[in-house]
């Protein structure tokens, strides 16, 4: 295997110990991404048992995300101090454990404990995965290891929902968690196997305490804004206006102390590099359009459409097919292509994608629901992996954790305001086109009156007709809701483009790029 000796380059590993490898960060990941989502759909279920009500029953969720977003931009230093490999397997060890102790939760508070500890030991996994990935492959194969890599975290976010509900429906909620202990041991166990002779260079660095602290505060007061601001009415409630001043003027310290402190706890000089920040926020601003859209679409199929949690999650499951196809061959020539190109190409992709569901109607049948989807595999294929090719061709060997713990903290945060962002525009736009449209609607107007007395006949009483017609408005009002935000993700993946021909291309003589990648992990 590679030698034991930490101080010097491990050179890439071979044949079935590569593929092993490959399989264990990849079901590590997976299993990661997949626990931001699935329960979700289980919160009704979860709240109901644990004897809580369902604005409780989200705390789920937010203490996850919390806990998660403080840890992603810890990396670096963690890694410095214990070890690539030792923190990530303790990284997924405890995991495990947390996975468990989640499902074993006699009550509420006791869950969310667990769902702190669980998030935040998720925290290093994704971008330890990352380097382990880049320094197991030749550097030419780099884009083929950034394939294996994003394939996991594009499908397990919409892979999420349908295996929630589906568990959900047909076991027990304890068993999203459950299904955590045995992916992960197995992950622990071929990863000690494979990479205990690799690990990084070990420094005893000292804790910066206050750039931790103030870490914790600004990022926990900005996952709560942005988790409770929908139900809240935002700006209109002075525990949102208390989490916003926090997180803002938290994060304006956290600015300074850090790039003055001679070992910050987040390297934030990382983004003098012109190709980390013009690449990292691409691939934020992207993740962040993309995963509002995730969100919405299936909240619109199942509020106002009629579809189970589980039909919705499979209207949303094909969108891996392409990916899958696309990806490999995307990696394959990622050294060959200006990975620039390959960007542009997703972003126009992704903008035709969100054009044809801004075209949608409360008619709209599962095949063209469906058609956007499948389309949508093809621009997943050439977003990850040419945009962190990109995000990390520059970066030196010692900088690795910390560049790809950093840009996975800005993607993660992302998401979750595009989230909001999504979902709180989406309802803001329903009801101003529902004040639109019953503007048209009155008992003297003669369609209306039509509608209501075929509904009086069916046997409905005149209270009931008129439910029932605010009900269409209801759902009209919403699909033109859905239709703008649509739109308007369309227009802005086409806007992202030039964001991406700001970053150096290639260099001369070196191809797409990729082989820089991939030396950062060597």
């Amino acid at each position: 295997m590679a030698t034991s000796n930490p101080s010097l380059p491990h050179p890439p590993l071979e044949g079935s110990a590569r593929l092993i490898g490959t399989l264990a960060l990849s079901a590590a990941v997976f299993m990661n991404v997949l626990d931001t989502s699935i329960a979700n759909v289980s919160l009704p279920a979860i709240a109901g048992d644990l004897g809580v009500s369902a604005n409780q029953g989200t705390w789920v969720i937010t203490s996850f995300a919390v806990a998660n977003a403080i840890s992603v931009p810890l990396t670096g230093w963690l890694s410095m101090r214990f070890g690539q490999v030792r923190l990530f397997m303790l990284s997924v060890t405890l995991f495990v454990i947390s996975s468990w102790l989640c499902g074993l939760a006699p009550n509420m508070t006791t869950l969310i404990a667990f769902r702190i500890l669980q998030g935040f030991v998720a925290g290093p996994m994704i971008p330890l995965s990352q380097s382990l990935l880049l320094a197991s492959y030749p550097r030419a194969m780099a884009g083929t290891a950034m394939a294996f890599w994003s394939m996991t975290t594009l499908i397990a976010p919409v892979m999420g929902p349908l295996l929630g509900g589906w568990i959900t429906d047909n076991m027990s909620w304890p068993w999203i968690f459950y299904i955590n202990v045995p992916v992960g041991m197995l992950s622990v166990g071929a990863t000690w196997a494979i990479f205990r002779n690799r690990d990084s260079v070990r420094k005893a660095l000292p804790i910066d305490a206050i750039g931790l602290g103030l870490l914790v505060v600004w990022v926990s007061a900005m996952q709560i804004m942005l988790d409770i601001g929908k139900e809240h009415d935002w700006f209109q409630s002075p525990m949102v206006v208390a989490c916003a001043v926090i997180a803002v003027v938290g994060l304006l310290y956290f600015l300074i102390w850090e790039l003055g402190d001679k070992h910050p706890v987040v390297d934030l000089r990382l983004f003098k590099n012109r190709n980390f920040w013009a690449g990292t926020l691409a691939i934020s601003v992207g993740y962040g359009l993309f995963f509002g859209n995730v969100v919405l679409l299936p909240l619109w199929l199942q509020q106002f459409m009629g579809y189970t949690a589980t039909d919705a999650g499979l209207v949303l499951a094909p969108v891996g097919l392409l990916a899958l196809v696309l990806s490999p061959v995307v990696g394959k020539t990622i050294h060959k292509v200006d990975p620039r190109r390959y960007a542009t190409a997703s972003f126009i992709v992704f903008g035709l994608v969100m054009w044809m569901r801004s075209r949608f109607n409360t008619q709209v049948d599962l095949t063209t629901i469906m058609i956007p989807t499948i389309v949508q595999g093809a621009a997943m294929a050439g977003f990850f992996i040419p945009l962190m090719t990109i995000t990390l061709s520059d970066i030196p060997p010692e900088k690795m954790p910390s560049a790809s713990g950093l840009s996975n903290f800005v993607r993660i945060t992302a998401g979750a305001v595009g989230t909001s962002v999504a979902t709180t525009l989406w309802e803001r736009r329903a009801t101003l086109h529902h004040a639109q449209l019953v503007e048209h609607i009155s008992l003297g107007d003669g369609p209306t009156a039509q509608v209501v007395q075929g509904l009086q006949a069916s046997g409905l009483t005149l209270q009931q007709a008129l439910a029932r017609v605010d009900q269409l408005v209801n759902q009209q009002a919403f699909m033109l809701a859905a239709n703008d935000i649509f739109w308007a993700s369309s227009m802005l993946f086409l806007l992202l483009i030039p964001l991406v021909w700001l970053a150096k291309g290639p260099k001369k003589g070196q191809g797409g790029g990729g082989s820089e990648a991939a030396s950062a992990a060597h």
